[in-house]
């Protein structure tokens, strides 16, 4: 009695343990239930599939939205499409608030993703309170359509936009997620007037970038032999290139989660994930086609050639596509556990455009960008938690962004403490900050050595060799016997495709799967984290996804090691006309006599107009000046809104910009001289000076305590604001640091 006494104390305190054979029946028939309804959730993403791919205008955009202007009305028609995000009802957007347009990608999936969830870049935008709009596509191109013309239609998008919004205080901000990235990047370098600040987001725009041992994709045109293959897919698919073949690449640069974990997750959880699984195989499958020449433009200009970075494009009418000729800031989001595009491709078309910092300040240009440590992909674009965080801050501070003196930053996410801020200025949960970085914290990221560079140069050149070569001799004999209808079948196909539509409605051998699942929702019967059998499964899933794991890094490995081998070879890179001793094997425009003579002349017509202005160039360049080094906030920029709307005649917010970068630049160009000016700049009048001279310090004490050589620098402008009649135009606390202090002594 003893001892039965003390079985039922352990089982009522959960300690008691089923007999293996009772665990292992439990086990099975949990396992059971969750094939069926596994099995039901891969019939019910088929169906949705077909649902899916059968509307006019597939998409997964989670707002409602109305057509602005169609791409096909245009006098060049291309697929793509401008609309109207309309707001949620608990949602107000600002008019005066400059417009949002989200770009989404065209690179095998569908559109939409940019907005595939209430917290995501639209939500963000929308949260912020600016008119946002969507640029997607259709499934299919217009026959002859190019990315010319794709250009061409997002220009005439914008300019529709700017129309419908003549009071908002800037230009729109265009967000380009992806592939989107880049074709956002070269309509700005030809049409900069159209663009307020441009968001890049995981975009490839140094293709030849990357570090060994970790970024594997960009020796695939190396390995192919080229971009012939393109070409063959094309032709083969009648003039379209099917973009489930991208979605194919995608997927096997990580074969553990495509060959086994994304699956397992599902059946192991499927009472939890299987709408989550579906919300985005909605997208993923969604799979879209580019016309054979749009596909060859990118494989040869971008991919392989490597040519925007370096600004070797030309357009059918000569204009040259040199990203340089960008106006507008230019926010790079990247992320170091993206292995699709690594740090280095979004971010290493700087390093190759410029020589150093004062370049990109010559320029009159600024570059931030954003590092995130561990999110992947799609997850820059589609996590929520990037939408509440990155997103919503890049969204609430665009006019902080726009407003930056030239230079490269870094965008840094502070928490909001009680010890940072003043309680009188409203902000969120997160502070943004824009600290000044140099072209050695982006060489610590890592990069190519000169004999890397000579490599993938060789690869562009034999590219080049083997596509003459296909079009002379095998083109020809390949499109004579292509047909739409083997197009069609190779497509409904493909191995990215034919899971779909074998797990639906249409294949007879699903038909009883709903039934069962229905049975089995009614007599469900799971077993507990705790039985034996169930941690048996996730330990030998573990160890599958691991020798996958493994087997993908041995793959990577020896692709890497193939590649440098073949095309480091010496035989090779001579017989394609380069040699050893050659110094660039690839264009720098930033080296160019051209770029130099520009920055000569433009330094100086700044040094010539060094003296003009009155207070307010004055009082603009003395902040420069002191918040030099110091990074810049959105505190600051409260505080600037505070004063402006103090002062309403104040500036206008395009025109603070203009002052602030013509004032910055003669700062970087002769500092003595622009400090040395000052006092002739500056009104007779104590009372003006000292006014401005508050202003200028409440703006830099509203990051709290400044730094000594903050300090020094604002005791310098003290004594230039001076007005010589003994009075020193001397302000020893403003209110924001008034209000800081209280906060931090009460």
């Amino acid at each position: 009695m003893e001892d039965s006494a003390k079985g039922r104390d352990r089982a009522n305190a959960g300690l008691w343990q089923a007999p293996p054979w009772q665990e292992s029946w439990q086990y099975a028939i949990d396992a059971w239930q969750r094939t069926i309804l596994f099995c039901d959730v891969l019939r019910r993403r088929g169906n949705q599939y077909a649902e899916h791919n059968s509307s006019p205008v597939p998409h997964v955009l989670r707002f409602d939205v109305k057509l602005v202007l169609s791409g096909r009305m245009l006098p060049r028609p291309v697929n793509y499409g401008l609309v109207r995000i309309v707001p949620p009802a608990d949602v107000i957007v600002d008019p005066g608030k400059r417009p949002f347009v989200v770009v989404d990608p065209r690179a095998g999936h569908g559109p939409g993703i940019g907005g595939f969830k209430a917290d995501s870049e639209i939500g963000a935008a929308l949260q912020a309170g600016h008119p946002c709009y969507f640029i997607g596509f259709l499934p299919d191109p217009v026959p002859g359509q190019t990315i010319e013309d794709i250009m061409r239609a997002q220009a005439a998008f914008l300019e529709k936009v700017i129309e419908l919004h003549p009071e908002a205080d800037g230009k729109p901000c265009v967000i380009g997620n992806c592939q989107a990235g880049w074709a956002v990047m070269m309509l700005a370098a030809t049409r900069p007037e159209l663009f307020g600040p441009v968001i890049i987001a995981g975009s490839p725009l140094s293709y030849w970038a990357g570090v060994r041992g970790t970024n594997p994709m960009r020796y695939t045109g190396g390995l192919l032999g080229g971009s012939w293959l393109t070409a063959l897919t094309g032709d083969i698919g009648g003039g379209k290139f099917d973009g489930a073949w991208l979605v194919t690449n995608f997927e096997g640069l990580n074969p553990a989660n495509t060959l086994w974990g994304k699956q397992y997750n599902v059946w192991s959880k499927v009472d939890t994930e299987a709408e989550r699984y579906l919300e985005f195989e909605r997208w993923w499958g969604g799979h879209v086609n580019l016309n054979a020449e749009e596909m060859q433009f990118i494989v040869d200009k971008l991919f392989v050639g490597n040519r925007l970075a370096t600004a070797e494009i030309v357009t059918s009418d000569g204009m040259r596509i040199d990203l340089r000729n960008i106006k507008s800031p230019i926010l790079c989001f990247c992320s170091k556990g993206d292995n699709i595009t690594p740090p280095q491709q979004a971010l290493g078309w700087i390093l190759d455009l410029y020589r150093s910092v004062d370049d990109i300040r010559a320029h009159g240009q600024t570059i931030i960008y954003a590092m995130h440590e561990t999110i992947g992909h799609l997850g820059i674009f589609v996590s929520g938690k990037v939408a509440i965080k990155e997103h919503a801050e890049f969204a609430s501070n665009i006019d902080l962004i726009d407003t930056l003196p030239p230079g490269l930053y870094e965008a840094v996410l502070i928490p909001h403490t009680i010890e940072n801020i003043a309680p009188d200025l409203e902000l969120g949960e997160w502070i943004a900050r824009f600290e000044p970085r140099t072209f050695d914290d982006l060489r610590e990221m890592g990069g190519n050595d000169p004999e890397d560079e000579r490599r993938f140069a060789t690869v562009r050149r034999v590219s080049e060799i083997n596509l003459g070569l296909y079009r002379t001799f095998a083109q020809p004999f390949v499109q004579v016997i292509a047909s739409e209808h083997a197009a069609s079948w190779l497509a409904r196909l493909h191995p990215a495709r034919l899971p779909f539509e074998f797990f639906s409605d249409s294949n007879p051998l699903m038909a009883s799967i709903a039934t069962l699942a229905d049975q089995v929702r009614e007599e469900r019967q799971p077993v507990g984290p705790d039985n034996m059998f169930a941690a048996l499964q996730d330990f030998m899933s573990k160890q599958i996804e691991t020798t996958l794991d493994l087997w993908g890094a041995w793959r990577d490995q020896a692709q890497e090691q193939v590649f440098l081998a073949v095309y480091g070879s010496p035989m090779l890179q001579a017989a394609v006309g380069l040699h050893a001793t050659d110094e660039l094997p690839r264009h720098y425009p930033g080296e160019q006599p051209e770029t130099l003579a520009f920055i000569r002349a433009r330094i100086a017509e700044l040094k010539a107009r060094i003296g003009e202005g009155g207070l307010r160039e004055a009082s603009i360049r003395a902040l420069v000046y002191v918040g030099r080094g110091y990074g810049l906030d959105e505190r600051q920029l409260a505080v600037l809104r505070r004063i402006r709307a103090r002062h309403r005649e104040g500036l206008s917010l395009q025109e603070f910009k203009r002052i602030l970068r013509e004032q910055s630049l003669m700062l970087l160009v002769d500092e003595p001289a622009a400090l040395a000016a000052l006092p002739s700049m500056l009104p007779s009048s104590h009372e003006q000076r000292t006014a401005a001279l508050a202003a200028v310090r409440e703006v830099i004490e509203s990051t709290g305590e400044m730094n000594e050589d903050v300090q020094a620098r604002m005791s310098c402008v003290e004594a230039l604001f001076s007005d010589g009649t003994g009075k020193p135009a001397i302000v020893r606390e403003t209110p924001v640091r008034a209000s800081v202090r209280a906060r931090r002594t009460s």
